[in-house]
């Protein structure tokens, strides 16, 4: 059997941290992941989807994600039922996130405050090492990314490449 979830998206709201009985930090939050796709009308879509994380990275998260941030999710489907206030049998679907991953530095997140309108194009942190809050630190998993010394950067030229120069 197999369950694995792979997701790359935006917080759609900030972190709800709480607390089992037993002192167990758990966190809530919802993810955004768009469609590689547009609709009839051009426009692109997305799917949302909650999210629970526990312990350490429950507490990670709360503290250094918020919404609009670009994170990270690999996980588990897990469905739950219960019956709600009405007396009505509800199925809820979360993913249950084993690993996430801070996919952007902490300065645009804080600097983009809750509007995700205002995030930078992605190509922008291409390269970029990201954070990571399955770490016990909660800090970052390496040093930024230099890219004036990358020896890939051509300054928008072209590279040309001969056939005999490829692997394959």
């Amino acid at each position: 059997m197999i369950n694995r979830v792979v997701l790359v998206g935006r917080l759609t709201r900030d972190p709800e941290l709480r607390y089992t009985p037993n002192g167990v930090a758990v966190a809530n939050f919802g993810i955004a992941v768009n469609r590689p796709f547009t609709n009839q009308r051009g426009e692109r879509e997305a799917d949302f989807f909650n999210c629970v994380v526990w312990r350490k990275q429950a507490e990670n998260v709360a503290n250094y994600l918020k919404k609009g941030s670009l994170a990270g999710i690999d996980g588990r489907l897990q469905s739950r039922r219960y019956e709600n206030q009405e007396g009505r049998q509800v199925t809820v679907v979360e993913v249950q996130a084993e690993s996430v991953q801070f996919l952007e530095p902490r300065s645009v997140t804080a600097s983009r405050g809750s509007d995700p309108q205002m995030s930078p194009p992605m190509d922008q942190w291409e390269g970029s090492q990201g954070y990571s809050s399955g770490q016990s630190s909660g800090q970052s998993s390496g040093q930024s990314a230099d890219l004036s010394n990358d020896p890939f950067a051509d300054a928008g030229k072209t590279i040309d490449i001969s056939d005999d120069d490829l692997p394959f």
